[in-house]
């Protein structure tokens, strides 16, 4: 019997439709793609000025819960409690009178007429030591910078004044520090970098906060500036943390601070002008401490009005006898005569006109102010773990452990403060 065009056609094409009902049924009962097994990074997060009782304020449940579920600890600073010269420390594990930053303003006699401030990028003041991410690049492990005080500067490299550097090593990725550059848009750049393929992810990356210590400064620790610039670094924080989770990115989380915040005020101050004749001395350094640089002739005379004297909330030392404890003093760059004051108190060329409150840090770095923020949070660390306050020449240590690099034959710190929580370091 002649069947009809339709039918055959319908005959023809019933094996074809159970042959892609066939593929349907074996693509959908497949298992489904296995997802990127992604290398762990370890991220290096600072933010600048976070004394850790700030934790305390019920104001960051991000960075408290982080806490909780890691490793956490009162971190000291380096001497001076300064953001530069801490925050190489971090990364070179030596005290700024070993690595060379030894302050936010420096002189040099190499540059007599070009001081260190800190938009200085010359590879001349920075060389004396090697930051983790120079170390990653040369072992082939990539790095990233979302801001750090000297990961602009190509280390290495050489440069005369503000000329072009002629070679140097550099983090992968990085990028020049401005305000301008809100912590979102820093997030997002952290974030857009794990969503890169894995050939040039990279495995080792910082990340900068600095809006808490600028509160800090303009309003005092215990202000409403601070609680904000609080909430809002914690928020970034937990942006961080809740994306990284989406992209199933495994990351040791290492949050630090530099320093903590004293408040100071106008009640607190002392003016170099009322115990110091000014034709003997040129100032290089005020504030939560002061240097000097006595003028020709003249040292004899400051040794005497400053060091040989007796002053009220303020002692001076000539640079070789300052305390052993500081681990400071040897370092060409640290002026011929130093003076701390109380904790909380400003040295000033004068007494001030008006009435101010705020907040600073430079001063003893065991004092209980100037304490800074350790966390630890990541498949590398138990949970719920508190250690002994330690130095933050550890950090440096922990981040070439955490990397995979191998530790530094010339260091002020060791992994030893992290031994209780990492056996597999020992």
């Amino acid at each position: 019997m002649k069947r009809s065009l339709t039918t055959a056609l319908a005959l023809a094409i019933l094996p074809l439709a159970a042959g892609c009902a066939q593929q349907v049924e074996t693509i959908a009962s497949a298992p489904a793609a296995v997802a990127e097994q992604r290398e762990r990074m370890t991220i290096l997060v600072s933010i600048d000025g976070f004394h850790p009782d700030y934790l305390d304020r019920g104001l960051t449940p991000t960075l408290s819960t982080l806490a909780a579920g890691g490793v956490t600890a009162s971190m000291r600073p380096s001497f001076p409690t300064k953001t530069f010269p801490n925050h190489w420390t971090l990364v070179t594990g030596l005290v700024p009178d070993h690595h060379g930053i030894t302050a936010n303003r420096m002189e040099d006699q190499g540059r007599p007429e070009e001081p260190f401030t800190m938009a200085t990028v010359d590879p001349y003041w920075w060389n004396e030591a090697k930051p983790v991410w120079v170390e990653a690049e040369e072992a082939g492990i990539r790095s990233a910078a979302m801001f750090w005080p000297g990961s602009a500067v190509p280390w290495g490299g050489t440069a005369q004044g503000w000329g072009p550097v002629s070679d140097g090593v550099l983090p992968s990725d990085w990028q020049q520090f401005s305000m301008q550059i809100s912590n979102t848009q820093r997030v997002n750049a952290v974030l857009d970098w794990a969503r890169r393929p894995a050939d040039i992810r990279p495995e080792f990356v910082t990340l900068y906060f600095d809006t808490v210590d600028t509160a800090g400064h303009d309003g005092g620790p215990d202000s409403e500036e601070v609680n904000a610039a609080l909430r809002d670094v914690d928020s970034h924080v937990a942006r961080l943390t809740a994306e990284l989770r989406k992209l199933g990115q495994p990351a040791d989380l290492v949050i630090v601070s530099d320093h903590g915040m004293a408040a100071t005020s106008s009640e607190r101050v002392i003016a170099l002008d009322e115990v110091l004749d000014e034709s003997l001395y040129r100032l290089v350094e005020a504030g939560a401490y002061a240097t000097f640089e006595p003028t020709e002739g003249n040292e004899k005379a400051l040794v005497k009005a400053l060091v040989d004297t007796d002053h009220a909330n303020m002692e001076c030392w000539e640079k070789s006898a300052i305390p052993a404890k500081y681990q400071y003093g040897t370092h060409g760059r640290i002026p011929p005569i130093f003076c701390l004051p109380d904790t909380g108190w400003t040295i000033t060329r004068s007494r001030p006109n008006n009435a101010w409150t705020g907040g600073n840090h430079g001063f003893d770095m065991y004092a209980p102010e100037m304490a800074a923020l350790f966390i630890a949070n990541g498949p590398s660390f138990p949970a719920g773990r508190e250690l002994a306050s330690f130095q933050n020449t550890g950090i440096a240590p922990l981040l070439r452990h955490l990397v995979g690099l191998p530790q530094a034959d010339r260091a002020d710190g060791t992994l030893e403060p992290f031994l209780p929580v990492l056996p597999q370091a020992k």
